[in-house]
């Protein structure tokens, strides 16, 4: 979940002290103690689904989000924490044996990292895509602007992209506040419609462009779908169809005291549907009416695939494809990034071939709470499978890459 501004501060201040300095995959962390070996990584010790294990690749590398492997490189965006001019992308070779070598610096906070053309990187930073050449001598100078005009400020500034097969970007859009609240904190006018939604682009919404030769200015572009409020995971079917895993709000009990904040609301999985408006800020859940706006009516909205935990904070998302995890082809694993208790473990999802659930999700890794001398609360982002089947987890708060792979 999105801190605010004074917490973001504290949080990066206390990563520094965690995060100083740069080491490899090949010495256990600080943090993490590992025994034993996970396919050629120490092994750390998680409850993982039988035959798999987590090993950790890299440790230090700052405010971990995006991750992304091509070929035996793999490339890390640190966001660098909640301060503007101090993201980087990092490049680990040799599938994660190698040192990290800063590629870009001084970006601003830095999230969504997926594949270009020709063996490009698209990077999400605070307001725009950027697009660059990793292989290329000096990378900093084959930077080109592919999207504009996206927003840059409020609770949910970060930009997580996903790539579909024809090459077109989804781009996610989060809203500006929890719930719209006004700059004092106190409740929207329930008369009126929410500034932010109203905005161009709108907050809380995803665009779908197709980068071309010059940067499009997201402006210009007509919403793919509203009402989602902050959707950082996101994922693309073979079919085309997008994925997504919304943040739903916080405090829901300080304008409704009969509702638990512990349980409510659930996070939304969808299908999304082009053209559809998902509701927020006015509806939650399965169309019900925010307390702030009590007598809207949420019946032309449209529902929610499936309801995941309250606070769970999705932030990555990720089809498996193939044999090498066992059990897992075809199914969808999701990073949950929340601190309480249904948070901080990743699942597994069946679901068929447009994305419809087959059943609960499962957990696959979980045991992730805070254990002093073994391992710190997971803080999973974002997901990338590998060539060979394994699949890479990019942790921002505590800085570190890990691998889940088979157990031999």
């Amino acid at each position: 979940m999105i801190k605010s501004t004074a917490l973001r501060k504290l949080a990066f201040a206390l990563l520094l002290m965690l995060t100083a300095g740069t080491s490899t995959g090949a010495t256990p962390a600080g943090q993490y103690s590992t025994s034993g070996d996970c396919d050629g990584f120490p092994r750390v010790d998680l409850k993982t689904a039988p035959g798999l294990c987590v090993g950790l690749v890299a440790t230090h590398l700052g405010f971990a989000r995006g991750v992304v492997a091509l070929g035996p490189d793999i490339y890390v965006a640190d966001m660098g924490g909640w301060h503007r001019k101090r993201g980087r992308i990092l490049r680990l070779q040799a599938k994660g044996q190698g040192k990290p070598k800063v590629l870009l610096s001084g970006l601003d906070e830095p999230n969504g990292l997926v594949p270009g053309p020709d063996g490009s990187l698209y990077v999400g930073v605070l307001g725009k895509v950027i697009r660059f050449d990793p292989k290329a001598a000096n990378p900093s100078q084959s930077v080109r602007e592919i999207v504009t005009g996206l927003p840059d400020s409020g609770r949910h500034p970060l930009i997580a992209l996903v790539t579909a097969a024809d090459g077109t970007l989804f781009i996610n859009l989060g809203s500006a506040t929890d719930h719209c609240e006004k700059d004092d904190g106190s409740a929207p006018d329930p008369a009126l419609p929410c500034p932010e939604t109203l905005a161009t682009p709108p907050r809380g919404s995803i665009l779908r462009i197709m980068p071309g030769k010059d940067a499009v200015d997201a402006r210009t572009v007509k919403p793919y779908a509203t009402g989602l409020r902050n959707d950082m995971a996101l994922a693309v079917l073979p079919s085309g169809r997008l994925l997504a895993a919304s943040n739903a709000r916080d405090y829901i009990n300080s304008a409704d005291p009969s509702l638990s904040d512990e349980e409510l609301p659930h996070e939304p999985y969808n299908r999304v549907e082009p053209g559809a408006d998902y509701g927020w800020p006015y509806c939650y859940d399965s169309k019900l009416a925010s307390p702030e706006y009590p007598t809207f009516d949420c019946s032309a909205k449209q529902a929610p695939t499936l309801l995941l935990p309250a606070h769970a904070a999705p932030l990555g998302m990720l089809l498996y494809r193939g044999k090498a995890l066992a059990g897992l082809d075809g199914q969808l694993l999701i990073g949950y990034h929340g601190y309480r208790a249904k948070g901080h473990r990743i699942v597994s999802l069946a679901v068929d071939g447009q994305g419809q659930p087959l059943g609960e999700p499962q957990d696959l890794v979980a045991g992730w709470d805070y254990a002093e001398g073994a391992h710190p609360q997971g803080a999973p982002v974002a997901l990338w499978q590998m060539d060979d089947g394994s699949v890479l987890i990019s942790e921002d708060h505590n800085g570190t890459l890990l691998r889940l792979a088979a157990q031999h």
